[in-house]
C-alpha cells in the first residue's frame, strides 16, 4: 500500500512539473513601471520592420508578446516596454 502511495504521489508531482515546463511563455522583460512603458504598437511596428506579419500581440507579464507568421512559420516574439528590445523568440 505504502509503494503504490508512494508511486501516485511521484506522478502527481512529475505531472504538475510537466506542465510548468511546457508553459513557453516569458514573462520577465522590464521591472519598469506601466505608466512609462512605451506603446504596444510599437512592438508590433519592430516585429513588421522584421519582416513579421503580425497577427496579435499581448501583454505577458511584463513583456510584449507579439504573434507573427515569417516564412510560413509562426512565432512568438516577446519585446521589453521599457526599450522595445527583443528579449525572447519562440518558434511554433
Amino acid at each position: 500500500m505504502k509503494v503504490i502511495r508512494v508511486v501516485a504521489i511521484a506522478l502527481t508531482v512529475g505531472i504538475g512539473m510537466g506542465s510548468t515546463a511546457m508553459a513557453d511563455g516569458f514573462k520577465n522583460c522590464t521591472k519598469l513601471d506601466k505608466a512609462s512603458w512605451k506603446p504596444a504598437g510599437d512592438a508590433e511596428a519592430k516585429a513588421k520592420a522584421a519582416g513579421y506579419e503580425v497577427r496579435r500581440s499581448k501583454i505577458e507579464g511584463s513583456c510584449y508578446e507579439v504573434y507573427g507568421v515569417k516564412e510560413g512559420k509562426i512565432y512568438e516574439l516577446f519585446y521589453s516596454p521599457e526599450d522595445l528590445s527583443l528579449k525572447h523568440t519562440i518558434a511554433k
